[in-house]
C-alpha cells in the first residue's frame, strides 16, 4: 500500500503572542512532497492575519529538504510585503546548514555588499590597493610578452604563422573599408574648411600642403589606430577574456603552452605590419579626398594638387608618422591581449574586458601621440 503521510502537509498552529504577533508552529513534514500544499494551506491564512511579526517554529519538522527551505523563504516574503519582519525558531543542525547552504537570508549579503559611503579613508584605501594591484598586473604583463617575444626570435618556429597570418587580415584587410572610407571623409572636411579660410587670401594651392601634411604627420596615424582599437583591440580582449572565464587558458598551460606566446604574439605582430601600412593608406585615400575638394571647389587641376602634396611632404614626416603607428599597433595589441587576460567571473567578463581595452588603448594612444608632439617640439 501507497504511504499517503509523505504527502500530507505539515500540522500548523497559529499563536498570537501579542499585538500583531504571531507564532506559527508546523510539525511533521516540509519536503518536496509537501511544500506544495503546505504553500496553498498556509499562505491564505497568512495574509488573513497580517502579522507584523511573524516567528516560525520549525522545531517539529522532522522531514526537511531545499523544497522546505523554499517555503520558509516564500512564508518570509509574503511577511514583509505585507510590512512584517519574519523570524525562523527552533532549528535543528541538519536544518541549519540547509538553510545555510540556499543562503535563507539574502539581505544579508547585500548588506555586506553596499559600499560604505561614509568612511573616505577605508574607499580611498581600497582604491590605492586595487590600483597598485592593476599596475602590479600591467607590469606582470609587460615583462612577459617582453621575454615571449625574446623567445620567438631565438626560436622562430614557436610564433603560430597561420594563426599570426589569419590575425592580420582580420585586423589589416577586413578593416581597409572602414579606414579607407573614414579618411577619405576626414580629408574632404579637412579641405573643405581649410579652403573657406583660404580662399581669402588666395591660397588655395596649400590646402594640398595642409592635408598632406596634418594626415602623414598626425591625424593618420592617430586615426588608423583608434579604428583599429575599436575593431580589433576589442576584438582581441573578448576572445582571450572568453577563453580565459571558460578555462581554456587554464588547460593550455596544464598542456605545456605558454598562453603569451600561443594568444598574444600572433596578435601583437600582426598588428606590428598591418597598422602601418593602414596607415599608408589611410594617408592616400584623406589626400584622394582633399583633391575632390580642390579640384570641384577650388578650380585647381589634378597635377597641382598632386604636385603640391608632394612637394609639402618630407622623408621625415613619412618615417615619424610610420613610427607612431608602430607605437600605436604594440599599444593596441598589447591592452588588448591584456585585458583579456585580466577577465574574471563570467559572461559580463567578456563585455567589460572588451570596453576596457578600448578605452584604455585609445587613451594610451592619445597620451602616447601627446608625448611625441613634445618630444618632437624640442627635438624639431
Amino acid at each position: 500500500m501507497t504511504d499517503t503521510s509523505r504527502f500530507s502537509p505539515p500540522t500548523r498552529q497559529w499563536l498570537k503572542t501579542g499585538e500583531g504577533n504571531f507564532t506559527l508552529r508546523l510539525a511533521g513534514r516540509l519536503d518536496v512532497n509537501t511544500a506544495s500544499a503546505a504553500l496553498k494551506t498556509i499562505v491564505p491564512e497568512l495574509k488573513i492575519r497580517s502579522p507584523l511579526y511573524l516567528a516560525i517554529n520549525i522545531e517539529d519538522i522532522h522531514f526537511f529538504d531545499d523544497f522546505g527551505a523554499v517555503v520558509l523563504f516564500e512564508l518570509k516574503k509574503q511577511t514583509e510585503d505585507q510590512k512584517g519582519t519574519a523570524e525562523i525558531i527552533g532549528v535543528h543542525k541538519s536544518t541549519q546548514s540547509i538553510l545555510d547552504r540556499i543562503t535563507f537570508e539574502p539581505d544579508s549579503n547585500e548588506t555586506k555588499q553596499t559600499p560604505r559611503s561614509d568612511n573616505f579613508p577605508e574607499r580611498l584605501g581600497e582604491a590605492t590597493f586595487k590600483f597598485c594591484s592593476n599596475l602590479g598586473y600591467l607590469l606582470s604583463f609587460f615583462g612577459a610578452v617582453l621575454v615571449a617575444v625574446c623567445h620567438v626570435f631565438r626560436q622562430p618556429k614557436r610564433l603560430r604563422l597561420n594563426d599570426m597570418i589569419f590575425q592580420m587580415e582580420k585586423t589589416g584587410v577586413n578593416a581597409l573599408p572602414i579606414v579607407g572610407m573614414i579618411s577619405f571623409l576626414l580629408g574632404l572636411i579637412m579641405a573643405f574648411m581649410s579652403s573657406i579660410q583660404l580662399k581669402q587670401f588666395g591660397a588655395n594651392i596649400y590646402v594640398a600642403s595642409l592635408v598632406a601634411l596634418a594626415m602623414i604627420s598626425e591625424l593618420g596615424p592617430i586615426m588608423t589606430a583608434i579604428i583599429v582599437s575599436g575593431r580589433s583591440g576589442s576584438a582581441f580582449a573578448a576572445e582571450i577574456a572568453t577563453m580565459k572565464v571558460s578555462e581554456e587558458i587554464d588547460a593550455l598551460f596544464t598542456m605545456g603552452f605558454d598562453p603569451v606566446i600561443f594568444l598574444t604574439i600572433p596578435r601583437l605582430f600582426a598588428a606590428i605590419i598591418v597598422v602601418p601600412i593602414l596607415t599608408v593608406l589611410s594617408n592616400l585615400f584623406a589626400i584622394t579626398g582633399g583633391l575632390v575638394i580642390g579640384v570641384t571647389m577650388l578650380n585647381l587641376t589634378t597635377g597641382s594638387y598632386i604636385s603640391q602634396s608632394v612637394e609639402a611632404i618630407t622623408l621625415f614626416e613619412i618615417l615619424w608618422g610610420l613610427f607612431k603607428s608602430i607605437v600605436f599597433a604594440v599599444l593596441i595589441a598589447w591592452t588588448g591581449c591584456l585585458r583579456g587576460f585580466q577577465a574574471r567571473g563570467g559572461a559580463s567578463a567578456v563585455g567589460n574586458a572588451a570596453t576596457s581595452a578600448v578605452v584604455s588603448s585609445i587613451f594610451l594612444i592619445i597620451l602616447f601621440d601627446s608625448v611625441f608632439a613634445v618630444i618632437r617640439s624640442y627635438w624639431w
